[in-house]
């Protein structure tokens, strides 16, 4: 008789979770950490039947029916032991074994119980650090100069792992259990030669990983600076290393099955009417955060069908948000060629591509809840993805590109479930190719192509920005972001000026020196006064509290500083990151760029250097050379409106004001 092992069983267990099986079949309210429904096994008016999510098990204070999952489906669906673990056991992705005698039984049974109940512990303890460490303030300064408050860093359990080679093996590891625990659970490393453990996490913020039961399973952790990061594979990296580092891979953490966030989104929404899908830990937050509460993210490697088929369980539809840059579209091709295998009639999947440059944390801060699910819902179809991808090269105005489309996407389309969606997309590759239907169906056996192609793949993260002395609160803020290579500053992008005259703003900006510097005299340095406003005002944004407002007229020339001031006035305490991102958000990455350059240039290095700096007289002096050339430009244009007809003809008082802009101009020179 073949028999089920029985850790097979408990692992099984492990993975699944009682109340997305019950509530299937049953459905189910939410009663504060229980869930309730009338008993299905017997006729009553109230509810009496309980789910307990924590304990996994079933109870009918009514008829006393009581039982985990593999009970609870014998009874319910009325099978068998083997048929309700092999159900399960298709639900989380996994194949069961079979013993043919129990002579040929393994005994082997780990205890997981032990391994969650670390785990927990090792969140708590981080999570206490974040609160008490004598070095949080540096851990809490991070958090608060990306905009998360107290509320949402709880509600994500995030913590602290301070510096130190042994903060939880002193902790957790006083024996030889602990430490045995702790090296399976992949909270310690141990060196090649087996001679010393040491904490893999140390000085990083902790994001921990929850599974869909709420239990933590892993971590990830956001370095805070540049000593003792270690990879994956415990070694010491040189130079600067991961920014992020998860936990390997443990007999509880399995990176390419787990969703980050997904916990958290189906706590806050009974029903998940779609699963935003993004790239990062603080992109799923920050979303939390302005009430985009259905984020979820990979943990460092693409979205594959195991993680599609988690995300299919909880909701028919997925969006994909990416940015809009070359990595971007790549994962997008990855998420794409995974997705084709399980779309099936019911799914839907959808593809949202942010401008380049752009994040959904910056851009949420930028736009709000509302316009961000406006753009969440204009997403494009996978189909319609799944086309542009196709035609990317190809000229299918012809019938050589209509052909090249048809062998590529034949093959793939031919993944595709069997179901009204597979021939609905067959339909609509023979309308864009003029192909019939069976002509296609032939063409199914060409080589499936890959989307994905070599020169898509960064070889290597591109080098960091190199920015001179402009002051380490702003400096950090750049090698954060890794921001490009700075653009010349000669020309203000035209996006950045809707309605204007972009030639006008180009003037505005340095046009000596090379890439944006200065012009030197002795004593206090002359800069361009737009380029000058405009560094000073992104260097120290509360400047901008200490003007009544900027005496400017609204010119093409002096648009940009109006766009700024204005942004910074309405706001407290603004970071430089969050201007680039408003910038960004609204102006495009180009002019984002051109804001970066203009202060990773040496134009207040320069300034300073002077020694009759101070920013707010340079400030007011800067607004006060603009007043200046603004009246002398509107000085000179009355001026020639006046001298477009002949001097005989003038008015009284035409002739007076003529002299009078005459003698301004001699003043002014």
């Amino acid at each position: 008789m073949s028999l089920i092992p029985q850790n097979f069983i408990d692992d099984l267990l492990n993975r699944i979770d009682i109340v997305d099986i019950i509530d299937k079949r049953v459905k189910l309210k939410k009663t504060g950490k229980n869930y309730s429904a009338c008993c299905p096994f017997h006729n009553e008016k109230s509810p009496s039947f309980t789910v307990s999510q924590d304990k996994q098990f079933y109870y009918c204070f009514g008829c006393g029916v009581t039982g985990n999952a593999v009970g609870f489906l014998m009874e319910f669906d009325k099978v068998n032991f083997v048929d309700a673990v092999e159900s399960l056991a298709h639900l989380a992705g996994m194949q069961v074994p079979k013993d043919e005698t129990p002579q040929k039984r393994t005994v082997v049974k780990q205890d997981y119980k032990t391994l969650y109940q670390l785990m927990s512990d090792c969140s708590d303890f981080y999570a206490e650090q974040l609160k008490s460490h004598p070095e949080r303030d540096k851990s809490v300064q991070y958090l608060r100069e990306r905009g998360l408050t107290g509320q949402i860093a709880k509600a994500f359990r995030m913590g602290y792992a301070p510096q130190g080679w042994d903060n939880l093996l002193l902790k957790f590891g006083v024996d030889d259990m602990g430490r045995k625990a702790l090296i399976e659970s992949g909270m310690l490393i141990v060196s090649d030669d087996g001679a010393k453990q040491y904490d893999r996490f140390r000085n990083r913020i902790m994001f921990p990983i929850l599974d869909v039961r709420g239990r933590v399973i892993g971590f990830g952790g956001r370095v805070l600076g540049e000593e003792n990061r270690i990879g994956a594979d415990g070694k010491k990296l040189k130079g600067s290393g991961p920014k992020y580092l998860n936990s390997p891979e443990t007999p509880i953490f399995h990176k390419g099955k787990e969703l980050y966030g997904l916990y958290q989104a189906r706590q806050a929404n009974r029903e998940l009417k779609h699963l935003l899908v993004v790239e990062g830990y603080m992109d799923v937050i920050a979303l939390a955060q302005y009430g985009i509460s259905n984020a979820v993210a990979t943990l460092g490697t693409a979205c594959g069908e195991d993680h599609l088929t988690l995300a299919f369980k909880y909701t028919n539809t997925i969006v994909f948000c990416f940015d809009g840059d070359k990595a971007g579209r790549t994962a997008a091709k990855r998420a794409l060629e995974n997705a084709l295998p399980i779309m099936t009639d019911g799914y839907q999947i959808k593809f949202l591509f942010l401008a380049e440059g752009q994040d959904p944390d910056s851009l949420v801060r930028q736009i709000g809840q509302e316009r961000f699910n406006d753009l969440i819902e204009k997403a494009s179809p996978l189909e319609e993805f799944f086309f542009n991808v196709l035609g990317e090269g190809l000229n299918v105005m012809t019938m050589e590109g209509r052909a090249r489309m048809s062998k590529l996407a034949a093959p793939l389309l031919h993944q595709l479930p069997k179901s009204v969606y597979r021939e609905l997309m067959f339909e609509l590759l023979a309308q864009r190719t003029g192909l019939s239907h069976d002509i296609l169906q032939e063409l199914i056996a060409e080589p499936i192509p890959r989307l994905v192609v070599e020169s898509d793949i960064e070889k290597a993260p591109p080098a960091p920005l190199k920015i001179p002395a402009i002051g380490a609160p702003v400096k950090k803020i750049f090698t954060e972001m890794k921001m490009p290579e700075p653009v010349s500053t000669e020309a203000w992008p035209e996006s950045a000026l809707p309605n204007s005259d972009f030639k006008s703003a180009r003037r505005a900006l340095p046009r000596s020196g090379g890439h944006g510097k200065a012009v030197m005299t002795k004593g206090r340095v002359q800069l361009n006064p737009v380029s000058l406003a405009m560094a000073l005002l992104l260097e120290r944004p509360e400047l901008a509290h200490l003007l009544d407002e900027i005496d400017l007229p609204n010119t093409p020339t002096n648009q940009p500083i109006h766009q700024l001031f204005d942004y910074l006035k309405r706001r407290d305490n603004t970071t430089f990151a969050s201007v680039i991102g408003y910038w960004g958000g609204r102006f495009g990455a180009a002019a984002q760029q051109e804001l970066v350059a203009l202060v990773a240039n040496d134009l207040l290095l320069h300034a300073k250097r002077g020694n009759q700096y101070d920013d707010l007289t340079e400030l007011k002096d800067a607004l006060a050379k603009l007043r200046l050339q603004a009246d002398e430009r509107k000085r000179r244009q009355d001026l020639a409106d006046l001298q477009s007809k002949p001097a005989t003809e003038f008015s009284a008082e035409e002739h007076k004001r003529y002299m009078e802009l005459l003698r301004a101009g001699k003043q002014v020179h």
